[in-house]
Parts: structure tokens; sequence; C-alpha cells
């Protein structure tokens, strides 16, 4: 962590220089010292560290600068670091004005020049202002901050790409947070340019877009290789185990995934039957495990960029990005899993950011403490969303629409709902129409047995309610199950053209697609068991496919 600052200012520099020395001799292990002559430079270095986070302790200012006086100089340092002590560097013929200062800026200070012995005139004073100021000091969040609405659909997607991505960040709700509208303030930026995102050199991006943000923190690298043994599509579960053994295994292997690392898996506050962790793990910590360790090995990971299809061309098969890059590679492994069913109930589009929410119940729970939120889904990821929610809000009420939960979720968890007291189970009932003024507010419940509807106050809504597999941009001659899983392996054998489409001597590989090199895995695949562990298992066993395709060309 960033020591504190002792801030020093004065046009002399031969003073400055004396200043600066006795101050860093004695206090140099506990405060940094920066000074400077120029008061321009003083007020631009205090927005930079306020951006950064920055905290300065005390400001030692002269009296007579030529820019501006020092009492000025003072009150305006006041508007960035209100809580810094102040004193003033006064002649003899400056006491006058120092004497007011103490009441116009709340001089904490005067020091007459010169102030030798420094052990008698200097230390002493400085040394009960800076205990003074520790006793309310604490240290300031260091690092990205981000600036906006709770309620603002944009301000939920930066949040989640930035969490998901495994980026410490600091919300800052402009609507309750007053060093948030200080910062916007500083800053001249004006309220329709939210969400603003703080970077940690300062500099602030207004409104940005998701590619912006990535570019500027660092996860937009470039394409490193001409040519790849392999292509990774997807960075959930599968896709990161088969980089981890493919770099492992000397292969040049690239990960390409459009939102964020983890899946849907990665969202999950807490995974518990995953072998080898007995108390359970977060899937952001298995995320975070699986990068390190795949980046570790040689993986090179693009991020946020999105596959807009596949083909094949000079003897290579070509992944085109979104943003008309081309990457040239012989094998590749679509694990690019599921997306969250939609809910295709009146109202829910209206507010999908803004109260309504597909997963992210990590990203957003911390904002609904003491509020009544709702989940809608019976399975694990309901499960163990409702029991994060619980942690923070007053009552989590969760709507399945049959009798209870003991078809669709895992005993443990059914258990651990049960025992959690502000957790209720609203069987038999379906959402029937969300309302609210910018945000969600209340909630129609319908009961399928007496066809009765109950308006339900609600703060939060979070819906789990299925997957379908994200393949609607594969292309090829790729064949799909009829609700648009990758077939493999010798299931596609019972596909009427699968011989019109295959070629080859042999037999597709167990995890192989039609087209010959192109391996599927995870939850994306037709006959997924849909469980983390099996996810894991099958991008570890396609890269032994991936080495026997590449055997043969």
């Amino acid at each position: 962590m960033a020591l504190p600052i002792i801030f020093t200012i004065d046009d002399d520099p031969q003073v400055l220089r004396a200043i600066a020395r006795d101050l860093r001799s004695h206090f140099r292990e506990g405060y940094r010292i920066l000074s400077t002559t120029s008061v321009k430079e003083a007020l631009e270095s205090l927005l930079d560290l306020k951006n950064k986070g920055e905290t300065v302790a005390i400001f030692v200012s002269d009296q007579r600068m030529p820019e501006m006086e020092g009492v000025d100089f003072l009150q305006k340092a006041r508007e960035f670091f209100p809580e810094a002590r102040r004193v003033l560097l006064t002649a003899y013929s400056d006491t006058d004005a120092a004497i007011k200062a103490i009441n116009s800026v709340q001089l904490d200070y005067y020091l007459m020049k010169p102030w030798d012995p420094p052990e008698e005139k200097l230390y002493p004073v400085i040394t009960e202002l800076l205990d003074d100021w520790q006793d309310s000091y604490r240290p300031a969040f260091k690092g990205i901050k981000v600036i906006g609405y709770q309620f603002s659909p944009k301000s939920h997607e930066i949040k989640e790409f930035l969490s998901g991505n495994l980026i410490p960040y600091q919300w800052m709700d402009i609507e309750l947070s007053q060093e948030a509208k200080e910062l916007l303030k500083l800053n001249n930026i004006a309220l329709k340019e939210l969400p603003t995102v703080v970077l940690e050199d300062g500099s602030c991006l207004c409104s940005p877009g998701i590619p912006l943000v990535a570019e500027k923190i660092g996860l937009n690298p470039t394409i490193r290789n001409t040519v790849y043994d392999v292509v990774i599509i997807g960075a959930g579960p599968a896709g990161l185990a088969a980089s981890v053994y493919g770099a492992s295994e000397g292969l040049k292997t690239l990960l390409v995934e459009r939102r964020s690392p983890g899946g849907q898996a990665g969202t999950s506050s807490r995974i518990e039957n995953y072998l080898g962790f007995p108390n359970g793990l977060s899937g952001s910590e298995l995320t975070r495990r699986a990068i390190t360790q795949a980046t570790r090995l040689g993986a090179e990971i693009l991020l946020p960029r999105s596959v807009s299809e596949i083909c094949q061309k000079d003897g290579y098969k070509k992944v085109m990005l979104d943003n008309g890059e081309e990457i040239n590679t012989h094998a590749i492994v679509i694990t690019t899993g599921v997306d969250y069913r939609k809910l295709e109930t009146q109202g829910i589009s209206d507010f999908t950011g803004a109260g309504i929410y597909y997963g992210a119940a990590m990203t957003e729970a911390a904002a609904f403490r003491d509020c009544d939120v709702f989940v809608v889904g019976g399975g694990n990821s309901a499960g163990q969303a409702a029991m994060h929610l619980s942690k923070f809000a007053a009552t989590v009420n969760i709507v399945i629409r049959k009798e209870d939960l003991s078809s669709t979720m895992s005993a443990y968890l059914i258990d651990q709902i049960a025992k959690r007291e502000n957790i209720h189970i609203l069987a038999c009932s379906e959402i029937k129409q969300a309302t609210g003024n910018g945000r969600l507010e209340e909630l129609c419940i319908g009961n399928l047995i007496s066809g009765e509807n109950a308006l339900k106050k609600a703060n939060a809504l979070f819906i789990f309610i299925g997957a379908k597999p994200f393949t609607d941009w594969i292309g090829l001659d790729i064949i799909k199950d009829d609700k648009g899983f990758l077939e493999t392996g010798r299931d596609l054998k019972a596909h009427d053209n699968f011989k019109k489409i295959w070629k080859h001597d042999r037999d597709p590989y167990l995890l192989e697609t039609s087209c010959p090199g192109i391996f599927a895995a995870g939850d994306v695949r037709a006959g997924a068991m849909n469980r983390v562990a099996s996810a894991v298992g099958e991008g570890s066993m396609s890269i032994s496919f991936v080495h026997k395709y590449l055997a043969e060309v």
C-alpha cells in the first residue's frame, strides 16, 4: 500500500529543498514527501493524486508565491483532500495573514521561517498534526473506480465485465456516494457522461464501451503467432482446461473469449462438489487459478473478442473475429458453452440491467442489502445464487413452477436453503409481469394451481431458467441437434446428411464434430453432463484428439 503524502510547495527552490530535506529525513519511514515550486503543477498533481486514490496527510505551503498566495492555494487544496492538515510557511510580516487564515481556510498551523533547529521548531509540530490526522485516516481504495447509477444497464455491463475478468474495482453509486460527486466535480464530468471509469493512472473514461475498457486495462493483447496449432473458442471450464493441456503439451495455443473467462461456472458463488476442494470454492477462484495456470504454461488469451465465423482456406482453418482479424490454425476446439435462456414475460426486458439480471448474483448482491429479492429457477445455479444473496438481502424468494426443488437441485443445496431463515420457496408459481419506474419495483406472481395473482414489492430479480447453446454463429457443415447443441463422435452417424459431409476414411473422434479437426467440449456439446468436472474432463480430453488430428495433416 502506498504511503500517505506530505505535500510541500514554495516558489523559492532553496527554501523548498530545505523543507523537503528536513521532512524527508524525519518522516520518510511513514510518508512520501512531494514538492514543487509551481502552483499550476501542484493543482494538476492534486487532481491526478485524487483520481489515483492517493492520500495527502499534510500540505505545507509558502504564503508569498507569485502565482497564488499560500492561503488561496490551501483553500484550493482543501477541495481535493479536505481531511489533510494545512500548514502555512510565513515570514514575520505575514503573521496577520496567517492568523486570518486560521478561520478562513481552517489553517492548522503557521510556521515561521527559518525553522532552525527542526528538532525543536518543525518536527514536534508536524508530528502532532500527523498524529491527529491518523486518528481519522482511513486508506482510500487504490485502483479502478466505476461511477454510475445503480440501475443503469451500462453500469451493470461494465461491473459484470470487470468482475468476470477478476479485475478489482470500487463501485460508486452517484446517488449515494459523496466521494463520487466530488470526483465528477473535480474532473468536470457531467451526469450525462456516466458511467465513468476512473483508471489506476488517474485518467477517466466517460460512458465507455467494453472494448475500450478492455484495451485500457490491458486485456487486449495482440495476436503473437501467424499460425496456431489449436485455437480454443470459449473460456469456460472446458476451454480453460483445454488451454492448460494444450500449452503444457507444447502446442501453440490461443484461447478466445467474447466476454469474461469462467463461463456460467465463473459466476457461481460456491461450487461444493468439485473434486479436491472439500470446503468448496467460488467460480471466480476456480477461474483465477485456471487462468494463472494456462498463462504460466504459455497459452495466449484474447478477450473480449467474439468469433464471427469459422472457415477453411489454403489448408488452414481460419477463425474470423468481430473486428475483422483472421487467425490461422490447424485445429479448433469449440467450448462456447451456453447462454442464459431469456424470460419472455411482460416488463422483463424493460428492466434488464436495472433490477433484473441474468446470473450476476455475485456482481450485484451487495447493492441489495436489506432488500427484497427474487430468484427464478430451481437448478443448482439458482440455489447457489439464493444462498449468496441471503447474506445481504432481507428476504430471498425462489420462484419455481414445480411443487419443490427435489427433482432439479442437488440435495446438499436443498438442505442449506431449508436452514436459511430468510429464503422462501414460492412453489407452483411463475412471474406474470414486472413493473417499475426506471427500475424494477414490483413483480406480479401467479399461482399455477389457484390461478390467483399477487403483487409483490421487488428490489431485484435474478433469472436462472436454463440455458441454450451459443452456436448460432457456427456455419460450415457442422451438424447440430434440434436444440442447437453440437453433435460429435459416433452420434454423428445417426444424421442423414453425415455421409454427404464426412469424407474421411476414419470415423470421427469422440469429441470431433462433422468438420475434421474441429472439436467440441463442455456444455455446448450434445449429450454433455452439464457439470464443471465433466466440462474440465472433456476440455482436457479434446487435446488428445487434437494431437491425433495434427498427426494426420
